[in-house]
């Protein structure tokens, strides 16, 4: 690796999960991993051991290019031991073709799973329909892409926040606004507050 690794301070411990997205919010690990794959791209990933697997999907007047980069080169991952049975790492290039228009887009994760390409890749696809809907509902109610608490156990203890008071938004039906609408509610109401808290 030609690049300097900086020490990374989240210290939550993850559970059974096979697979995790790195995310801007947790510290220097999203910019480590991504430095080690810039380095791996510029070697034509001769750097390591590396499997590929690369999917086509047609449909819609689209099509979607994803290519999936894996590796257990994770020796000098420093937070490796914060995430139980962590194996490899990954990074997804997606590239989708609308007429004449391309756009991209990278992700990277690591993972529980072994460094085998196209399964990790149908893992990932799989859960991504149900991460999109989830993730875009907490992010516009919730904001959590901004979410900066990272200290010891304040992310995970802050997502199972967030996860508790979506479902409480969730179960109310008697007012008629958006989940992020609800919310502001209870800020301002607290006999609202009372009734998503002790519904009846």
């Amino acid at each position: 690796m030609g690049h300097r690794r900086r020490s990374q301070r989240r210290s939550s411990t993850k559970g059974p999960s096979t697979f995790w997205r790195l995310k801007g919010n947790q510290g220097t690990l999203k910019e480590d991993v991504e430095l080690y794959f810039e380095d791996a791209r510029e070697h034509n990933f001769t750097t390591a051991a590396f499997d590929y697997h690369k999917s086509v999907d047609k449909g819609h007047g689209r099509i979607e290019v994803r290519e999936y980069w894996v590796s257990s080169d994770i020796g000098w991952l420093e937070p490796r031991k914060e995430y139980k049975g962590l194996q490899s790492i990954c990074m997804v290039s997606s590239t989708r073709i609308v007429g004449e228009q391309q756009s991209g887009e990278r992700r990277l994760y690591i993972s529980s799973l072994p460094p085998e390409a196209k399964r990790i890749a149908e893992a990932i696809r799989g859960h991504w329909g149900i991460e999109n809907a989830l993730h875009w509902v907490l992010d516009m109610a919730f904001r959590e892409d901004e979410c900066r608490k990272w200290k010891d156990n304040a992310a995970e203890n802050f997502a199972i926040l967030r996860h508790i008071a979506l479902n409480l938004l969730k179960q109310e039906k008697t007012c008629k606004r958006s989940i992020a609408g609800n919310r502001l509610v209870t800020g301002w109401d607290n006999e609202y507050l009372r009734k998503v808290l002790f519904p009846s």
